[in-house]
């Protein structure tokens, strides 16, 4: 490609070349306040300045722009700019040296330039992004973890929660132009929404990059700095289900960040993280426990009551029941929110055998050892 002089639109904003979208425009609006022409009336320097951060700006915030003058270095303002060199030479050169033949339509080599992919990168393209961008924007969803107890997640409850997020401005309604300022006219262009590109002998009419093609730019809000939408912490009521189980997201509609020109504003999810039970332990719908017995309840039997999440529950063990051995309490686990049906409780039984300091409750055992002579460990001897 013929040589142009080059434009370094990343040391123009004083950023670096892998900066992203949002550290540019902080950079643009910082540099644009320094040297708008209303800051320096009659300032020529801050006036170029100025036209030069915009310049940048409207390259480098562009995503197709950008892309453009990242592979090629160079966008519309500098495709045509002092092009140099000798028609004729390899790939196709014309316009007073500028290089066409990147541009050629796929697999018509040596046909010539594609003169409509051409245009169309340098020119058409920043027409339809400019359309898109004054276009309403959906706000962002938002994800908030919520810490919630293990009783409250399975009976429901009511949070208060205070929510970081980006709200419409109220100062510009979400336009982001300043109240009462009526626009004015655009400088780069004076009004006419259009701007005057050359290729040799050529010359373009193209759209303003500046104003996008209406001749006339808004004066930006004070209070949100042209964005529409303001950082404020909105306090929300949320109702948790009962049933809410680990890790559950709950859908809270427009309780997101707010949308950009009109847009719906995004969504709020809360993901609930549930604390832990000192002797229930959960698991999807189902409780489980581990209650214990004594040896006169594991070998006589009898009913025992045992605690449920509301309240309690008569249990019947039968006689001879081993430690480790689990029941199951029908009906009596967590309410499935879709469908209403509950869950059961699982209850495991253990043995609490205890200290016996007095010799006739021992002489007991004795006796009760030497009348009951079965070994529980007879089989497994008899395994080796």
């Amino acid at each position: 490609m013929a040589t142009n002089p080059r434009k370094d639109y990343y040391a123009t904003l004083r950023v670096a070349r892998d900066a992203t979208p949002d550290t540019i425009r902080k950079a643009y609006r910082r540099l644009a306040r320094k040297f708008h022409p209303d800051v320096n009336p009659g300032d020529a320097v801050s006036e170029d300045r100025f036209k030069e951060i915009q310049e940048a700006y409207d390259v480098l915030s562009d995503q197709q722009k950008r892309e453009f003058y990242d592979r090629h270095g160079f966008y519309a303002d500098q495709a045509f700019s002092g092009a140099g060199g000798t028609a004729g030479r390899r790939g196709g050169v014309g316009f007073d040296g500028f290089d066409f033949s990147e541009f050629g339509h796929p697999g018509r080599a040596g046909q010539g330039p594609d003169f409509g992919s051409l245009f169309e990168s340098f020119f058409g393209g920043g027409r339809r992004q400019g359309t898109e961008s004054e276009a309403p924007q959906a706000g962002e969803d938002l994800e908030y973890t919520l810490d919630i107890g293990f009783d409250d997640a399975i009976n429901g409850t009511t949070v208060r929660l205070n929510i970081a997020r980006l709200s419409t401005c109220g100062q510009c309604a979400g336009s982001g132009s300043a109240k009462g300022a009526p626009p004015s006219e655009c400088a780069a262009c004076n009004g006419s929404g259009q701007v005057h590109q050359a290729a040799g002998n050529m010359r373009f009419t193209v759209p303003c990059p500046r104003c996008r093609g209406q001749g006339r730019v808004r004066s930006v809000c004070s209070t949100c700095d042209g964005e529409g939408r303001v950082r404020e912490t909105t306090p929300i009521e949320a109702r948790i289900p009962p049933g809410t189980q680990e890790n559950s997201r709950l859908r809270i509609p427009r309780k997101g960040n707010a949308g950009v020109r009109g847009g719906k504003g995004g969504d709020l999810y809360i993901v609930a993280r549930v604390g832990k039970h000192s002797f229930f332990k959960r698991e999807g719908y189902d409780i489980h426990i581990q209650v214990p017995i004594t040896p006169a309840e594991a070998i006589l039997g009898g009913k025992i009551e045992v605690p449920t999440i509301d309240g309690t529950a008569l249990l019947r063990i039968p006689p001879a029941t081993s430690s480790g051995k689990t029941f199951r309490v029908r009906e009596r686990g967590v309410k499935n929110p879709r469908g209403g049906k509950r869950g059961d409780q699982f209850v495991r039984i253990s043995i609490v055998v205890p200290e016996i300091p007095d010799e006739s409750t021992k002489d007991l055992m004795r006796r009760y050892e030497k009348e009951n002579p079965e070994n529980p460990r007879a089989s497994l001897l008899r395994s080796k």
